[in-house]
């Protein structure tokens, strides 16, 4: 739990309180390490404080409330901080990441899902997933295969479905395209690996780490540039003649994302993935225009989760993507502060705690 911005995680007992109709109470098995909670430890949005940090996260369901009619006891379980009402303008229209009523946190007047000594504790995005237990809004959850094994599964609800997602469902890249990855974490690796799966013809893995250009390389990248060696827009142009189709962003950073509008061709289409920090801005030349180039977002990989996490399991089940390639270390809850710290300059993709 978070305390203090900039201070480490403290470990300590939480109050988990009744079920409510609709929701669910879940044992969590895995819980991965996101640079998002990082940064939000780092005091990136100043959030209510005490915060439980954790997005990612997979378990088994041990109680449902009255109202919960997809899941019960005994089903394994993928949280999503896409989190969907299925009644506002934006769920009807099947674009669950904008949700209007996500239910996060329980109506004012009501006794909160956590509490601390008789005090409230916020959870970050509705989940709060470094912790043994999770009580949430029934639709932050879908339900996965039980051949699934869930420490992988774990790893669908955000470094999965965002990059899978962003290239699928965003960006709708289409077999012969070329591809272009600014950034290959966890979310980078899944722009890359899901170009390759769509049938992009060529895809260019870019970072600054040598280490991570190796990964790319697994994940499907048929080539890469070193950022720290040479100019990136020029070194992707000279590979592809001029351009490529589409450029995703996984950095969220002003100057990444003006790199991957520069190296997107005629008509090319930039999305960006990476999740910039409130207030900054980017500048774009106004000429680029009469290209009819493209730039948009894309959040949480524009995914009906509910329907793409299964797919994803048989998909892995099936061994047409890669998850535990993605995987760079297990770890115990208590070792949280050293896992979290070592995503500052990482080469590594994914931590996981196992809870067991």
């Amino acid at each position: 739990m978070l305390e203090e911005f900039g201070q480490p995680l403290v470990i300590g007992e939480i109050e988990v309180d009744e079920v409510a109709p609709d929701e669910v109470l879940v044992r969590v098995i895995a819980s991965g390490l996101c640079h998002t909670d990082r940064s939000m430890q780092l005091g990136a949005q100043p959030l209510p404080l005490p915060l439980l940090l954790g997005h990612e996260a997979s378990g088994i369901v041990e109680r449902v409330g009255s109202a919960v009619t997809t899941l019960r006891p005994g089903d394994h379980v993928v949280t999503c901080a896409s989190a969907f009402c299925g009644e506002c303008e934006w769920c009807m229209r099947g674009l669950l990441q904008h949700c209007e009523s996500k239910r996060r946190a329980r109506p004012t007047g009501r006794p909160p899902r956590l509490s601390r000594s008789g005090e409230p504790v916020n959870v970050l995005t509705g989940l709060g997933a470094f912790a043994s237990h999770l009580l949430v809004y029934e639709r932050t959850l879908a339900k996965v295969p039980t051949e699934m094994p869930l420490d992988r599964a774990a790893l669908l609800g955000c470094a999965v479905l965002t990059g899978m997602g962003a290239v699928r469902h965003r960006a709708r890249v289409r077999p012969g395209q070329s591809v272009a990855v600014i950034g290959c974490g966890g979310v980078g690796l899944n722009v890359v690996q899901a170009a390759r799966f769509v049938g992009a013809a060529r895809v260019i893995a870019v970072d600054v780490l040598p280490a991570k250009l190796e990964q790319a390389r697994r994940f499907g990248a048929t080539d890469v540039v070193d950022a720290s060696r040479e100019d990136p827009v020029e070194a992707v142009k000279a590979l592809t003649g001029g351009g490529v189709d589409h450029a995703l962003e996984v950095v969220g950073r002003p100057a990444t994302i003006e790199q991957a509008f520069a190296m997107t061709r005629t008509r090319g289409t930039t999305t960006v993935v990476g999740v910039t920090r409130a207030g900054e801005t980017i500048q774009l030349p106004a000429e680029a225009m009469m290209l009819e180039k493209r730039i948009q977002g894309s959040k949480m990989g524009s995914s009906q989760f509910r329907l793409d996490i299964p797919l994803y399991c048989r998909l892995y089940l099936d061994g047409r993507i890669m998850l535990d390639e993605l995987v760079s270390e297990t770890i115990d809850l208590a070792d949280i502060n050293q896992g979290l710290e070592k995503l500052d300059g990482s080469d590594g993709i994914r931590s996981l705690i196992a809870f067991g």
